[in-house]
């Protein structure tokens, strides 16, 4: 039997959690930081935002959730529990296939207590440092810091669950500098009322910019979702009044002009960057074995340990593949992601991304597309 090392887990969502359960079910004495006072990761919802509705400001205040009010998962609950562990639905809970935010939270509030891993985490606690001590590969410091007072412990392993939904990723848009408007990432985006009556135009045409663009429309003048894809002109959404969708933007002027690549142009109260997110992990020092370039740590063996400080530090959560999965199930002998499995991603990608995709979430009859597919 191995031997049981002291293993330092960083972040309580989802991926935390199910790396501690492993990690003690393994006989590992596991300690799990969460910054926040409640488990669960993205999916605590948090009606704060930051000082800077862009996250450019190093000084700013970090509220960890991107979780906006209206929040739903674009994936079914049939595929978001772990294969043990099924996301059911709750007594009293959100009994949708596609269920809000709270639900996911419940479910793994559920999962924590009922595998004992509420216990293991120190609650309120910001990891501020992780170093090698010593330069041993086996031992680790991790600085800590709970109502301002700092402390330190000492680590044979530690895993980096800290999550890549906060550090905003911003769009680099000609003209930028001059633009007299307001901008805000989709991170500190809560509620639809701060653009009521206003002239709104989004950058990024993925799931979360859909569904926000339908939510801020609830009150906004207008919304213009700008898109990379070269097959985009420009056209009014179906079921809506007031969404339209545009090419990439070509500028964007001191008076509020931005004018579109097919040529249309509007007034503008916002810009909204629906844009992604960077890897953060400013705690981390490893005198340059692991780093951040264009948004890609590294380097990872498999997406988990670095070649020089592994298995001693690995990180868990990164990867979004399904090849990837199979293989990873292939290494600990469980059998590979099931075929319908698969098929049901990509389905759900095309309603996601399809010119009508409001209604998918309910109107989709996904039990009856799972017992059809073979």
């Amino acid at each position: 039997m191995a031997r049981s090392l002291k293993v330092a887990v960083i972040g309580a969502g989802a991926a935390g959690l199910i790396a501690a359960r492993e990690l003690q079910s393994e006989g590992h004495r596991v300690v799990v930081y969460e910054k926040g006072d409640r488990l669960g990761g993205t999916w605590v919802y948090d009606s704060r935002v930051e000082s800077d509705p862009l996250g450019l400001d190093p000084n700013r205040e970090i509220v960890h959730s991107s979780a906006y009010q209206s929040l739903r998962t674009n994936l079914p609950r049939h595929v978001m529990g772990f294969s043990d562990y099924p996301f059911t639905v709750g007594k009293n809970g959100d009994s949708r296939n596609f269920p809000g935010h709270e639900e996911v939270l419940r479910f793994l509030n559920d999962f924590a207590r009922d595998f004992g891993l509420t216990e293991l985490i120190r609650f309120d606690s910001e990891v501020v440092k992780v170093e090698q001590l010593d330069l041993r590969n086996d031992e680790w410091i991790v600085e800590s810091r709970t109502s301002g007072l700092s402390s330190a412990d000492t680590f044979e392993a530690v895993v980096v669950c800290n999550g890549h939904f906060t550090e905003p990723r911003l769009a680099n848009l000609p003209g930028i500098e001059k633009w007299s408007g307001n901008q805000v990432h989709s991170h500190n985006y809560r509620v639809p009322e701060p653009f009521r009556n206003q002239i709104v135009v989004m950058v990024g045409a993925g799931p979360s910019a859909i569904d926000i663009s339908r939510d801020i429309a609830k009150v906004a003048k207008e919304v213009h979702l700008s898109s990379r894809s070269p097959s985009v002109k420009v056209s009014k959404l179906d079921n809506c009044d007031n969404i339209w969708q545009h090419s990439k933007i070509d500028y964007v002027y001191e008076d509020s002009t931005i004018t579109f690549e097919e040529g249309y142009s509007v007034k503008a109260d916002v810009i909204f960057h629906c844009t992604g997110y960077k890897y953060h992990v400013p705690f981390l020092k490893t005198n340059g074995t692991v780093t951040i370039d264009d948004n890609r740590i590294g380097p990872l063996y498999k997406h988990v340990f670095p070649p020089q400080l592994g298995p001693w530090l690995s990180f868990v959560g990164i990867p979004f593949k399904f090849e990837y999965m199979d293989w990873l199930a292939a290494q600990v002998g469980i059998p590979p992601l099931e075929e319908k499995r698969k098929r049901l991603y990509v389905q759900i990608w095309k309603l996601a991304t399809s010119s009508q995709p409001e209604g998918y979430r309910d109107e989709w009859d996904i039990d009856n597309w799972i017992s059809q597919t073979i």
